[in-house]
């Protein structure tokens, strides 16, 4: 018991230090401290200083590490060469923050949106009363980009942002042949994390009446480039074609051409 209580103990103890460092920190000040990486650390200090003239400042991950390891935080992984620290801009971004959201969901019906973060290019000390939020060209078909707000002088403003998403997509069940239909028969309904995209995925109201453009291997996401409309007389049907004028209908069978 003894035993299985000091290997609990040292499990969580790794646990509590073991994390991972993001690539980008928000900060509040030019002091740069403890609590910015770590907001619930039990005591703060001042890890670097960001210049007076400047609003952000590039460290190298490997030397973060080792500082704060000298500071009893181990096992920190990154997956980025540079960690950087950016002074946060006083401004409130929510009416950027709701464009956003409000552009996707106009693409996504049923798009599940967990956080969005905007990073202005520059810090800006305060943003116009009223502007006009520009998203850029097919923003949709990826989770990040720059965007442009115009002010009333046509004055543009820069920022990034990154939106964490899920959508639903259809993927092929089987390997699907050109020109079959598309249906829940061969199509999987599932939850995917966005991310990029080569076009918009096709959607529920589009099964049953649109057919493969071309020919689709398994576990692949459809999209509209993936489909077309559903013909309902294919190449090498028979068909009863019949004509009608006035008081005379003329009907025969005839073999469809294309």
């Amino acid at each position: 018991m003894l035993k299985k209580t000091i290997l609990l103990l040292l499990f969580l103890t790794f646990n509590l230090f073991s994390s991972t460092l993001k690539p980008i920190y928000f900060v509040n000040s030019n002091n740069i401290k403890l609590q910015d990486i770590f907001p619930d650390a039990g005591y703060n200090l001042t890890l670097y200083k960001i210049d007076k003239n400047r609003y952000s400042k590039k460290v190298k991950t490997k030397s973060l590490r080792k500082l704060l390891s000298s500071h009893g935080y181990d096992s920190l992984e990154s997956s980025s060469k540079y960690t950087k620290f950016i002074k946060r801009s006083p401004i409130s971004l929510t009416f950027i923050e709701d464009s956003i959201r409000n552009a996707y969901k106009q693409k996504y019906q049923n798009i599940r949106i967990d956080s969005i973060q905007i990073i202005p290019r520059g810090y800006i000390k305060s943003l116009p009363l009223k502007y006009n939020v520009r998203m850029p060209k097919k923003y949709f078909l990826s989770k990040k980009g720059v965007l442009s707000i115009k002010t009333l002088e046509n004055k543009k403003i820069f920022f990034d942002y990154l939106i964490d998403a899920k959508i639903i997509v259809y993927t092929s069940r089987t390997n699907i042949k050109k020109a079959t239909k598309l249906s829940a028969f061969n199509l999987t309904k599932t939850s995917l994390q966005l991310d990029r995209l080569k076009a918009l995925p096709m959607t529920l109201e589009q099964q049953n009446i649109t057919q493969a453009k071309r020919n689709i291997k398994i576990n692949t996401i459809l999209t509209n480039k993936d489909i077309r409309a559903l013909y309902l007389v294919k190449k090498g049907s028979h068909v009863i074609v019949s004509i009608d004028n006035k008081n005379i209908t003329i009907s025969f069978s005839a073999k469809a051409l294309q």
